[in-house]
């Protein structure tokens, strides 16, 4: 039974890696990188309800994504607390398989929440531990702030970034991380680069040839958005972006290329917004 009655709602975020250097690859086949990863004030709407009989239950699932696979569903189990029960709901806006961390931003949003609504009494430290054997971006969005990103994405520094708007591309397609990670013609040499050197613009995204050779569609959307803004590919695609420093600028950009790609315009932020809880 739950101890007390309430509703939480949450906005799960979407992210932007404003760049991506693969710097090598361990013997166990992991890839180390260099990433920036810029929480957005966009995402994904999430509500967690209680209910008496024990168990997750997922009112609206996610097309295409068998429910013992879902990220949600994983985490919630990983908290282990079989006698508790709940219903969660999703209005799903961060595409799949767009490199916007959709799936990792739910199932942190859904520790987050059940730790607060089940009164589980984790810390953050341990949510993001618990996180972490859910996904490599899953700490990010525990711990909801933007941040540098080094190792395997696990060596995280929180940072302070200037705040932009941003204007996103989404290709008709859905890319394959596996496949892009496994492609020869995937360099995973790049040298380390410092903060500074990032802040200077000596950055890219080293997935992108690969993915613009498999995906032609986000060759496409880099060569429209280029027209108006540098364009980068985010994470392992297929979402694409550019940056401005105003939100008028962001909407006339969205304007000009709606019709062609969905497009979207969010605003950078340095931390995401706390979960908010209503009582009833």
């Amino acid at each position: 039974m739950t101890a007390t009655c309430r509703r939480i709602e949450c906005l799960s975020p979407a992210k932007l890696n404003l760049f991506l250097h693969i710097t090598g690859r361990q013997a166990n086949g992991y890839h180390t990188l260099q990433t920036v990863f810029q929480l957005l004030d966009w995402g994904d709407d999430m509500v967690f309800e209680p209910v008496d009989t024990p168990g997750v239950r997922l009112v609206n699932p996610v097309v295409g994504v068998a429910h013992e696979d879902n990220l949600i569903i994983r985490a919630a189990n990983a908290l282990a607390a079989p006698e508790q029960g709940v219903n969660i709901s999703i209005n799903k806006r961060i595409p799949q398989g767009g490199g916007m961390g959709g799936g990792s931003s739910n199932a942190a949003s859904t520790l987050l929440a059940l730790n607060h609504l089940w009164d589980l009494n984790y810390s953050r430290d341990e949510l993001a531990d618990i996180g972490a054997s859910l996904g490599a971006d899953v700490p990010i969005f525990v711990r909801g702030q933007s941040a540098w990103a080094e190792g395997i994405g696990d060596i995280i520094t929180p940072m302070n970034l200037p705040k932009r708007w941003f204007v996103i591309l989404r290709p008709n397609c859905h890319v394959s991380t596996a496949k892009i990670f496994s492609t020869v013609q995937l360099t995973r040499d790049s040298s380390p680069i410092t903060m500074s050197a990032f802040f200077s613009g000596s950055i890219r995204n080293d997935l992108q040839v690969a993915v613009e050779a498999a995906y032609p569609e986000v060759g496409k959307a880099l060569n429209l958005l280029n027209k108006f803004s540098p364009a980068m590919m985010t994470g392992s695609g297929g979402c694409v972006f550019a940056a401005v420093d105003d939100e008028t600028s962001a909407r006339h950009i969205a304007a000009a290329t709606e019709g062609q790609f969905d497009t979207f315009v969010a605003c950078g932020v340095n931390a995401s917004p706390p979960v908010i809880t209503h009582q009833y």
